[in-house]
């Protein structure tokens, strides 16, 4: 009853409110304004933007009915139903998940007219509604006494990131010699390789993150700063939960108070590489598109959903576009979406929207635009953690500036955590960020707000100079070759501060302090920051992943159109070369000639395995798109692998019909009519086995260098093991035993037969003269007790029963099946080792280390010490042509032997400054070589 009367007196409120705002006149609304400008602390609130409340007039009795009746509809259709302008600017009510083209662009236009101010202004009003829904023109004196009962209090979701005491370590090999590639390196490769196997490696451990400790705060930007070789991209992997297996992680990284094992870290933050790697056949709209539909909505479904129904029992109207775009980004599973345009609009890519994204061959958008298109394909979804990796090579200034930008906006006002990594940011966009994180040597040697990191350093005796950017002048001041020149202390000599001295004056700062007392309280595992983490690993049920990869892959396919047309009219030339070699006026009903049409079978088993060769190229050209998003969490192996296969079976189907329909009555096979499709489902089994194969190999092999290399060499195989160039010999495995009564020997040894059976060429030789040579024609002409055609297939080993035509059949769609499966389970498993070798490549994951050693042209005795101040070669310095990596920088340790030679132990862990240390090098006159033990 209690309740009852609660919500009684909420509802006359609410409508007296409502009377009230409707009778106020526009000049007592704009004081009304004023008084209400006053937040909860007494302050006044200057905040004058008209566009953050709905505003009405004489004229929006309209409007109000029109919400009304959306108020009146069912939940599920409220949150789907918005009102939208028309064509002459009237508000009509629109199914957002039907909405056009043409009307998402118009209102993203309408939205966002000038990008930096329109955007802002947008994702104001949008973080306004859910905070607070309060209406702007109700009666004050009421409004303050029913503030709580108005407000909407919608929690964003939000993530904190915590690593503490992070250390990753890898396992690397120790070789020797130039990695030139010569004849003689390359043998010496290969028997190195053996001896991998046999155990006999050297291995040596080397440390990347060396016990980094810090947290990520949502709602603030953070950027990753540090000299190339520092780790930024093992820590950005390692925070992102990517790092590889065969990489030792210790200590500990958090999301919310959780462990990266209690929830699914790659679904619920996203990693942008540095690398673009996007389809180059799709558009960029089609891209965006197609990355938002497979990371889903989010918790944007449930946000809405809970902020109309506090809206209506609050009475509040929003503002119709706010709304309007709201609910247009919660529909899932559509297969475009108002988020797609918005994104295309605020990194500048509508222009460019209908291009293709185009590769080396073909044409496309620019590098610029594919870089911005790697940032949007993230951003697009609904990730609450982003970790970015130099997301501004090869932008310009400006576009650099405004693509942080949006970035920062969406930080600031949707609680997102974002870290992101920048080479040589410049002023302006350092300024975009809240808080830095300096990396060096693999720890952190500063993280904590920008604000205080030019004290920091003066702290320590450092000053930025005049016109120095902060972000040129924080990654220098660490350089041993570019400290001296920061140093202001002029009464007092300059000593170098190495890396640990500014990680312990850290430390010891209040900022550092601070961080430290905050690590120690861990975070309490509540239910709200429990909802802000992805639990599950895929947004969409298996039926939409299903259906949104068909759809991809028949679009690729429609775009590939050419390719396949060429392959159609390559497979009628063979044809038509078929039919005027083994022309039927030129060939009888004979013993003679029967192997003229064995051949002609052969012939036309070749030419259909050979026109499903391409196959491999395309699913090469593929691979890289495919493991970037198999590793995002956008959909499984399955939902690419099924679909590739499905799609291109009426492919098979017309190529096949094809080829028959030309070859078979003009050749002079059997007329029966029955064994004319017989002919054809056998060459239907082969295109489509033989397509899976070349898949399956694409799959393994994974460069195109090396299945090409592969697909020929099977198609070697298959060819002298088909039963046609060398016969088949009588099987003597045990499995095949069942049919030794069809078999009779022949020239293939038996130790051979696995090449015969595991061939779907085989099948296809057997199925095609099994119907051909069985024909009743072929039985009226006797030999001895045998007819021509039993004749002939004993001569070839293929005089098998007639039945065991169905066997072959079957046999080629089992082969297709189980090629299929294996090429599932290859995508899944296997790793892309091309795009880890590009990862390994960069100069931040140089996971390596060699043994050196430096031998002076004079003998040296004396004490450490003494050897030391003499300084004969740099304790720190580059040496090139370091096995595998060519760049790296060396830590050394010294130690003495009583010849009197000074040798050194050296152990790579980074970039450092080459040119420098090149010329001390020279001026030592040293000489390096590598220990052979």
């Amino acid at each position: 009853m209690a309740q009852q009367d609660g919500s009684d007196e909420m509802e006359s409120v609410r409508i007296q409110l409502s009377n009230i705002g409707r009778s106020v006149s526009t000049e007592e609304v704009q004081t009304l304004r004023t008084l209400t400008s006053f937040d909860d602390d007494g302050d006044y609130d200057d905040d004058d933007d008209d566009d953050d409340d709905y505003c009405y007039d004489d004229d929006d009795d309209e409007y109000e009915s029109q919400w009304a009746a959306v108020e009146r509809l069912p939940l599920f259709e409220r949150i789907t139903t918005a009102l939208f302008d028309d064509k002459v600017g009237r508000k009509r009510l629109v199914n957002v998940t039907k909405l056009g083209p043409d009307e998402r662009h118009c209102f993203i236009d309408k939205l966002i007219k000038h990008v930096q101010n329109d955007n802002l202004s947008l994702l104001e009003k949008l973080r306004h509604r859910i905070d607070s829904s309060i209406d702007a023109f109700s009666n004050p004196f009421v409004l303050r006494a029913c503030l709580k009962f108005y407000r909407a209090g919608v929690q964003l979701p939000s993530v904190e990131v915590r690593y503490k005491n992070l250390s990753v370590q890898a396992e690397c090999q120790v070789v020797h010699g130039k990695p030139l590639p010569t004849l003689w390196n390359a043998t010496k490769g290969v028997f190195s390789g053996i001896s991998n196997l046999l155990g006999s490696k050297q291995e040596a451990k080397i440390s990347i993150l060396k016990d980094v400790n810090g947290i990520i705060k949502p709602g603030r930007m953070t950027l990753l700063l540090g000299p190339p070789g520092c780790g930024k991209t093992t820590f950005l992997l390692a925070l992102a939960g990517k790092l590889s297996q065969t990489l030792e992680v210790s200590g500990e990284i958090t999301y919310n108070g959780y462990g990266l094992d209690e929830f699914n870290p790659r679904k619920t933050s996203t990693y942008v590489s540095q690398y673009d790697l996007h389809t180059p056949e799709m558009t960029v709209r089609e891209t965006l598109a197609f990355s938002a539909r497979f990371q889903g909505v989010g918790s944007r479904a449930e946000i809405i959903k809970e902020v109309s129904q506090r809206e209506k029992q609050a009475g509040i109207v929003p503002d119709p576009d706010v709304d309007a775009y709201m609910k247009a980004i919660s529909v899932e599973g559509t297969e475009s979406t108002l988020q797609t345009d918005y994104i295309l609009k605020i990194l500048g890519l509508d222009n460019c929207a209908d291009t293709m994204v185009g590769d080396a061959i073909r044409r496309g958008i620019s590098g610029g635009e594919k870089k911005r298109l790697t940032t949007g394909e993230m951003i697009v979804g609904p990730t609450k953690v982003l970790f970015m990796d130099e997301i501004s090579n090869g932008l310009d200034s400006s576009t650099s500036f405004q693509v942080v930008s949006c970035i920062q906006h969406l930080v600031h006002h949707t609680d997102a955590t974002a870290l992101i990594s920048l080479l040589q940011p410049a002023p302006e966009i350092f300024d975009l960020f809240d808080d830095v994180i300096l990396m060096a040597e693999g720890k952190v040697v500063y993280h904590g707000p920008r604000t205080y990191i030019r004290k920091f350093f003066k702290n320590c005796g450092f000053r930025c100079l005049e016109r120095k950017g902060i972000a040129d002048f924080i990654q220098e001041v660490i350089s041993r070759k570019d400290q001296a020149q920061y140093w202001y202390h002029k009464e007092q000599p300059y000593r170098y501060v190495s890396v640990n001295q500014f990680i312990q004056k850290f430390k010891e700062c209040k900022i550092g302090v601070s961080l430290e007392k905050e690590l120690s309280d861990p975070l309490e595992k509540t239910q709200s920051r429990r909802d802000s983490l992805s639990f599950k690993r895929y947004s969409l049920s298996k039926w939409e992943l299903f259906k949104a990869c068909s759809r991809r892959e028949f679009l690729l396919m429609k775009r590939n159109s050419f390719l396949y047309v060429f392959k159609t009219l390559q497979l009628l030339m063979g044809a038509s070369m078929t039919m005027t070699v083994f022309l039927r006026t030129r060939m009888a009903v004979d013993i003679i000639h029967a192997n003229y049409y064995l051949g002609a079978l052969f012939f036309t088993l070749m030419l259909i395995i050979v026109d499903a060769f391409p196959e491999l190229s395309l699913t090469v050209s593929r691979l890289e798109v495919f493991y970037k998003q198999r590793e995002l969490c956008f959909y499984p192996a399955w939902a690419y692998a099924i679909p590739a296969a499905i799609l291109k079976i009426p492919l098979s189907f017309l190529e096949s019909f094809l080829l028959i329909s030309l070859t078979y009555y003009t050749i002079g096979y059997s007329p029966e009519v029955g064994r004319f499709f017989r002919q054809f489902l056998v060459s239907f089994g082969l295109h489509v086995a033989g397509m899976s194969m070349f898949r399956l190999i694409s799959s393994v092999s994974q460069t195109i260098v090396a299945s090409t290399t592969a697909g020929t060499l099977a198609l070697v195989i298959m060819s002298s093991f088909g039963g046609f160039i060398v016969t088949q010999h009588k099987c003597q495995v045990l499995f095949f035993t069942i049919f030794a009564p069809y078999m009779v020997a022949a020239s293939m040894p038996s130790w051979l037969n696995w090449g015969f059976w595991l061939n779907p060429v085989s099948y296809g030789e057997i199925g095609m003269a099994l119907n051909e040579l069985l024909a009743p024609r072929w039985e009226k002409v006797k030999s001895g007790n045998t007819s021509a055609g039993q004749e002939t297939l004993e001569s070839r080993g293929l005089n098998f029963d007639s039945s065991f035509y169905w066997l072959s059949v079957a046999a080629l769609f089992g082969l297709t099946a189980l090629l299929n499966v294996i090429f599932m389970l290859a995508l899944t498993f296997l790793k892309y080792y091309q795009l880890q070798g590009q990862e390994d490549s960069r100069d931040e994951s140089i996971h390596n280390e060699s043994k050196i050693s430096v031998e002076t042209d004079s003998t040296f005795s004396g004490s450490e010490t003494d050897f030391l101040k003499n300084k004969p070669f740099p304790g720190n310095f580059i040496v090139s042509h370091v096995p595998v990596f060519s760049r790296a920088r060396i830590s050394s340790k010294i130690s003495f032997f009583h010849s009197g030679t000074c040798k050194a132990s050296f152990t790579l862990l980074g970039i450092s400054q080459y040119q420098d240390t090149k010329q001390r090098l020279r001026m030592s006159k040293t000489r390096l070589y590598r220990t052979q033990s």
